[in-house]
């Protein structure tokens, strides 16, 4: 990483502190505290994103899904439910997620071909894949790994193990 790129990171999180320190600072004050200029701040701000690590549910809008959004917000991340306006791949290629909690049965369509479909993709075979099922059959578990999902399991889901899952496939995915 360049010089440039990490000086950006660090007035980032500088930039974040104070304003989560001081929710009511102004642009002006964070320039006089970070003794740089008040257009870099808010070049800065006008830059800043979630950084948050993106869980993206694929799901049919289930109250499953709706739970387990709230389970996961509550954890810090940064939940998006997938539109259905969208393929599965414009989906995950706009929202860019770090991890896609896919259902096996995604809006009447075969989940574990999606699945496929992202792992194939040039622009998607990147992202981490947790296919979620209604159905706790051994068949449906060699599906998904089969067709490149990175975990796999079934309702009713564990809180406290789905976390844990969650959280290892996003501790493998960086390094």
């Amino acid at each position: 990483m360049r010089w440039r790129e990490m000086h950006n990171i660090n007035l980032d999180r500088e930039i974040l502190k104070l304003i989560e320190e001081q929710p009511e600072i102004s642009e002006r004050e964070i320039a006089r505290t970070l003794s740089v200029s008040e257009e870099l701040v808010k070049l800065r701000i006008s830059n800043l994103h979630d950084i948050r690590e993106k869980i993206l549910i694929m799901g049919n809008g289930h109250s499953v899904q709706n739970n387990l959004k709230k389970v996961l917000e509550t954890e810090n991340y940064n939940v998006v439910n997938a539109s259905d306006s969208f393929s599965a791949l414009e989906t995950v290629n706009a929202e860019r997620p770090d991890l896609v909690l896919l259902d096996t049965a995604f809006l009447n369509t075969d989940g574990f071909e999606i699945c496929r479909q992202l792992k194939a993709s040039p622009r998607c075979w990147w992202v981490s894949v947790m296919m979620l099922s209604e159905r706790d059959k051994a068949e449906d578990s060699v599906k998904a790994f089969k067709s490149g999902a990175d975990d796999y399991i079934a309702a009713p889901f564990n809180p406290l193990e789905l976390k844990a899952r969650i959280g290892m496939i996003l501790r493998r995915s960086r390094i």
